[in-house]
């Protein structure tokens, strides 16, 4: 029998800090944002910087550690599956959503600057992001 694999693994920064709410059954679910950015130089020398950013949805016990400890700005690796949800709107209007739905994340970089970060209300610029494995 074969099987498939549906595995992601992203290192970034967070866009806003975590949003936590309760299913009506009592399950914690927590979603955030997380931008990767890369950075190349054309073949003239040209400077280019990508951002992407990934919507993250954690469960369970691990939705209550991502609220409890991450931050605006702070770096992250998250590491889960992707899924895609598609929905009608109140209008039927057709909406897709494809997000991470994480079954790991360990907190990156310097504390400090995950606290100075909130405290300033600052993200990251995406060119100050830079990729730490460039593959």
């Amino acid at each position: 029998m074969s099987r498939g694999l549906n595995k992601v693994m992203i290192i970034g920064h967070l866009g806003r800090d975590p949003e936590m709410r309760y299913t009506p059954s009592g399950r914690p679910v927590t979603t955030y944002t997380v931008a990767t950015s890369r950075t190349w130089n054309t073949s003239d020398g040209e400077r280019h910087t990508e951002t992407e950013w990934f919507n993250v949805v954690t469960w369970g016990n691990l939705a209550e550690i991502c609220k409890q400890y991450l931050t605006k700005g702070q770096q992250v690796y998250v590491e889960g599956r992707l899924q895609t949800r598609r929905w009608d709107d109140s209008d039927g209007v057709k909406h897709t959503s494809v997000e991470i739905v994480a079954s790991e994340m360990m907190i990156l970089g310097d504390r400090r600057d995950a606290v100075h970060n909130n405290q300033t209300g600052e993200t990251p610029a995406a060119e100050d992001v830079e990729d730490e494995f460039p593959f």
